[in-house]
């Protein structure tokens, strides 16, 4: 019996010799096989090069676009001898050159096959990536060299000067601290010092042409009385309940048998004249404004409805529904604001987010003679000394936009951007001249006597609709 008890308690340590044997063993190879593979790099946040608005508008230099045949008889004139053609097969035969469409024969790659051609009869550069070639070139304001297209997008066409004797390149240049001049011999596509600018592909707005014309008075459509149209305007608009329910509402409680496609009908009749209203109104303004965007479903697809409004007054002066948030809506969004106050208001702070398609606004507005001040809070938290002071002024812009989607969520989406649009409208003309606003003592933004001289809310709206009608009338 003793000898069957050392037995087992020798095979006991032999198992425990074997235990520790194999740990020993998968912590060797376990250590030697990190040592081999590289570690991990850690993740390092690289920030994007912001967006940087240069001084000075581009000198146009007018082209006189002359046909290559021309050119050739000129330089066989002048010479006795024809111009050869190029000894070169780097050069695609589809690339023509776009100043006097000589053919690929006469054409250099002027860059070791990285994109740019220069044509050897009328001696001009340009690169077959972007499709667009202007009929002038642009010079840079501060060397007077021709500046290159670096960028073509949907919008606009970023133009860079690449002089490096360029006194806007070594200006920046010497402004770069030690650690920055370090970086930028390392990183240079961190850094914007070259000038740049940016052509704009679409129209820009001036404010004579944004000016609302008096709409067609089609008030005669609406079949109800007018009081049951206010009661429809109150209950869809300060109460942002759906067309369903106010159908419902209207026959359940005042026994009146509407469809809840004519209460969409009538909006749509009333806001023209109430659009014609809101922006012809000369306003009492601040000077102080900010925007933003919101979204807005419209066929399934996100729209972007961006507002621009007093900060101090609480007046909206912009409410525009776009299918892209991009530098043109944010365009028209401010050039439909400029109508309403330029002539009243001389300094103009302007407080949006960091969206780049203000600061592109921003430049496009100053080189078209409109000055005001650009103030972005980036961000949800305060890292910069602009987002610390003018971060409440954003935030009054988001509780706007939450006081709209009030209106906007029991719709679950438009079907059409003009229903958006005509929420917008409406919400606009209610917010300004009746809704009693909590900042203002309970008093409503724009005091009309004639609007407020009504002793309830759907005669308030008749009022407001009455006075579009005369100032349609007698504009």
């Amino acid at each position: 019996m003793q000898n069957v008890i050392i037995a087992f308690q020798l095979l006991i340590i032999l198992f425990l010799l074997l235990y520790i044997i194999f740990k020993l063993k998968w912590f060797f190879i376990k250590r030697k096989f990190y040592q081999l593979c590289p570690k991990a790099k850690k993740c390092i946040d690289k920030p994007y090069a912001k967006f940087t608005p240069f001084e000075g508008v581009p000198i146009v230099r007018t082209l006189k676009k002359i046909d290559y045949s021309i050119l050739l008889k000129e330089y066989e004139q002048n010479n006795d001898k024809p111009l050869k053609p190029v000894k070169s097969r780097k050069v695609p035969n589809s690339v023509v050159c776009p100043f006097c469409n000589a053919p690929h024969e006469y054409i250099y790659d002027n860059n070791g096959g990285k994109g740019q051609f220069l044509c050897k009869i009328c001696s001009q550069t340009f690169t077959n990536q972007f499709k667009y070639y202007p009929d002038s070139d642009l010079l840079c304001p501060h060397c007077n060299s021709k500046l290159e297209i670096q960028h073509d997008r949907n919008e606009f066409i970023v133009y860079k000067c690449h002089n490096n004797d360029c006194k806007c390149y070594l200006d920046n240049l010497k402004s770069l601290s030690k650690k920055d001049f370090k970086l930028y011999k390392k990183e240079p596509f961190r850094f914007c010092l070259y000038y740049h600018f940016r052509l704009p592909k679409f129209d820009f707005p001036t404010l004579a042409d944004s000016i609302t014309k008096a709409p067609k008075l089609e008030l005669s459509k609406i079949r109800c009385s007018y009081f049951t149209l206010g009661l429809i305007l109150t209950y869809r608009i300060n109460y942002g309940l759906p067309a369903r329910k106010i159908a419902s509402l209207m026959y359940d409680v005042h026994n009146i048998k509407i469809s809840h496609a004519t209460i969409l009908t009538y909006c749509k009749l009333v806001a023209p004249i109430v659009k014609f209203f809101i922006d012809n109104f000369k306003y009492d303004v601040s000077g102080s404004f900010c925007g933003d965007e919101t979204y807005v479903k419209v066929k399934g697809k996100w729209h972007y409805l961006i507002f621009f409004f007093d900060s101090v007054k609480k007046i909206i002066l912009s409410y525009d529904v776009f299918e892209k948030r991009n530098t043109e809506s944010a365009t028209i969004a401010l050039n439909n604001m400029f109508v309403k106050i330029v002539s009243f208001c001389k300094d103009i702070l302007v407080i949006t987010d960091g969206n780049p398609i203000y600061n592109v606004a921003h430049m496009l507005f100053k080189n078209n003679g409109i000055n005001f001040t650009l103030k972005q809070v980036i961000g949800l938290s305060n890292k910069d000394e602009v987002s610390k002071e003018f971060r409440p002024l954003k935030q009054i812009i988001e509780r706007l936009n939450r006081t709209f989607k009030e209106i906007y969520k029991p719709t679950c989406g438009y079907g059409s951007i003009e229903g958006a649009t005509v929420d917008a409208i409406l919400f606009t003309a209610c917010f300004n001249f009746l809704r009693p606003n909590k900042a203002l003592n309970f008093k409503v933004p724009v005091h009309v006597e004639k609007i407020q001289s009504a002793t309830s809310m759907p005669l308030k709206w008749l009022n407001l609709i009455e006075c579009g009608v005369f100032m349609a009338e007698h504009s």
